[in-house]
């Protein structure tokens, strides 16, 4: 969600702020803003909307100071003005944050009656307001803010800045993630690791409860129970190529592109000749009666594809939950129960709270972008997909890279149980590694995608079908469609279709077909000649002997090259994410930052 940095430096920090804000655009923002100390002096600067905003506003009124703290906030509590935009500043202090304090509206009546007045319709207000009513009763900066952070509940990372202090920065962590940058008389504060690159590939990752107090010598943490904490300080390497648009017009389109390169990756890392190499902690799948898959949003479409893998493979029983629903629901969890969590930023909020619930029940197991997540750090086994940095909210090169590490331990789990013949699982392997070349092939069906998404673009709602484990690919398909160009779009299973969505459908709603010409193809192309019988426009994905049996009719076919029929999923996710991303472009969306969404949901 929203992005913090901090940076006590030894040079004007104003435009380093605001570069390093750049670095977080992708978690999403509707505004921001710095602050800064210099002679002495606290001083703010904000802006509503894209960071250009804030950069205008720097041009005209510039901010002097060699400390200072920034933040793109994503609208909770309170709409997106100025007013409301971080940082929040009370008397001597200014505060930025991300997350929710749940208590706020307590602590706001226990300020107002003691003569607070608020200006905002936040709750971040409430803690640069608790912190100056603290430091009007005498405490030291360090003490107003730990004093403070004491009051809190609910989630937060927290960054203090004081007036007069200009070798003093406070933060604090729970729930939403913090990294501490050392660099060489100088300190640096982050969201990620991700906004500190330039500066320093040296980090330290606060954990639950820690508070961290910076100045340029270095950093003092305390734990939860206020004992002095020692961090791992940790070398990140990250590519910064991997952050820059590189030549492509938008993240997205550079991320889709991406796949058969970070795919290969992933491959390299796992596959050592005949055999998968998955770490030693990952279970014995003979010992596992159940698995629980556990995510949000299109993690959440990996692991419902999964689910066909395993139990096909494995003949383990899978659930799959969205995170948000998951605890509350109360779950029974075996002793034999292997509980997996999929997270791209290994920090969305629903999902590692649900692994807190589970964790003392279940053996743990995490699938994650992020090696040094929170939602990694706290699983027995941590299985990262090398996807690198994935900068458009739209996830793609991730999801691909989710479904291959599944794919992974779903053949590991048949083998294990003694289902999956040696021969099977040559073949699956072997199909692997042919798999890169074939997204490469698949992108390059772009320029048609796009002629087609010209059309699409012109429709108020559209529809997706698919079967079997195609069935989450449409689910898939119509989430990235209208998450970036704001079109209806919902996600069948095409046997449903008769049940309800064919009454939608007429020559203005295009359906999108999902189908490689595998073992319930007959069955899709009867649900797609329901459709055209009443006029729908069928837009069908398949592969050539699927186009030549079943193509004519439709307003478009979209050739995709043939692979085992296990692998199609993966592979078809790129015509899935070209359908959006085109479809976009024509709309004149915002691609890369699509309305209302952030990346990385920290937040519940």
């Amino acid at each position: 969600m929203c992005g913090i940095v901090g940076i006590l430096g030894n040079h004007e920090v104003a435009p380093v702020l605001v570069e390093a804000l750049k670095r977080l655009e992708y978690r999403g923002y509707d505004s921001a803003g710095i602050a800064t100390v210099s002679d002495g002096h606290l001083d703010r600067r904000r802006a509503v909307g894209k960071l250009v905003n804030l950069s205008d506003k720097l041009v005209h009124e510039p901010l002097a100071g060699k400390i200072g703290i920034g933040h793109t906030r994503w609208a909770t509590h309170g709409a997106p003005t100025e007013t409301n935009a971080h940082p929040h500043r009370s008397g001597p202090v200014a505060v930025v944050h991300n997350g929710i304090i749940e208590n706020f509206k307590a602590l706001r009546a226990e300020l107002t009656e003691k003569g607070y007045k608020t200006e905002t319709e936040t709750d971040t207000e409430t803690v640069s307001l608790l912190a100056q009513s603290y430091l009007d009763q005498g405490l030291a900066p360090r003490d107003a803010a730990e004093q403070t952070v004491a009051r809190l509940e609910g989630a937060f990372a927290l960054a203090f800045l004081f007036d007069g202090e200009e070798d003093l920065i406070v933060a604090a962590r729970k729930g939403s993630p913090l990294a501490v940058g050392h660099g060489d008389g100088e300190m640096f504060l982050g969201s990620d690791a991700i906004a500190l690159a330039p500066m320093t590939d040296r980090v330290t990752y606060l954990e639950e409860g820690d508070i961290a107090v910076l100045t340029r010598a270095g950093v003092e943490i305390v734990d939860a129970d206020g004992r002095r904490a020692n961090r791992e300080m940790r070398r990140v390497q990250i590519d910064t190529t991997r952050i820059e648009k590189g030549g492509h017009k938008h993240f997205m389109a550079k991320e889709i592109a991406e796949q058969p390169t970070v795919l290969s990756d992933a491959l390299s890392h796992y596959l050592s000749g005949d055999t998968i190499d998955l770490p030693d902690a990952v279970p014995d799948f003979a010992t596992i009666d159940r698995i629980v898959m556990v995510a949000c949003g299109t993690a959440y479409l990996a692991c419902a594809t999964a689910k066909y893998w395993i139990e096909r493979m494995a003949g383990i029983p899978v659930e799959v939950d969205i995170a948000s629903e998951f605890r509350y629901r109360e779950p029974p969890i075996g002793p034999n129960t292997l509980a997996i969590f999929v997270s791209q930023s290994g920090e969305t909020a629903d999902t590692l709270a649900a692994l807190r619930h589970v964790a003392e029940k279940a053996q743990i197991l995490s699938v994650v972008n992020v090696a040094e997540s929170s939602i990694a750090r706290e699983s027995d086994v941590a299985l990262p997909i090398l996807a690198g940095a994935e900068i458009g909210v739209a996830s793609t090169k991730a999801f691909t890279c989710q479904l291959l590490v599944l794919l992974l331990l779903a053949l590991r789990a048949g083998t294990d149980r003694g289902r999956l013949a040696p021969e099977t699982l040559a073949e699956t392997l072997e199909g692997l590694r042919t798999l890169p070349g074939r997204m490469n092939q698949a992108l390059q069906t772009s320029d048609r995608i796009a002629k087609v998404a010209r059309k699409l673009a012109e429709a108020d709602d559209i529809l997706f079908l698919g079967r079997g484990q195609m069935y989450p690919l449409a689910l898939e398909g119509a989430l990235k469609l209208k998450e970036i160009s704001y079109i209806h779009a919902e996600g069948y299973a095409s046997g449903e279709l008769k049940h309800g969505p064919i009454a939608l459908v007429d020559r203005t709603v295009p359906v999108i077909v999902m189908a490689p010409h595998d073992a319930l193809f007959d069955k899709t192309v009867s649900n797609m000649q329901e459709v055209m019988a009443r006029g729908g426009q069928i837009v069908f994905v398949t592969n050539s002997t699927g186009a030549a049996e079943a193509g004519d009719g439709a307003m478009a076919v979209i050739e995709m090259p043939d692979v085992p029929d296990v692998l199609a999923p993966i592979l078809y996710a790129v015509p899935a994410q070209l359908l959006a991303y085109h479809t976009a472009i024509a709309k004149g969306t915002d691609v890369d930052q699509p309305r209302n969404l952030a990346k990385s949901v920290t937040v519940e």
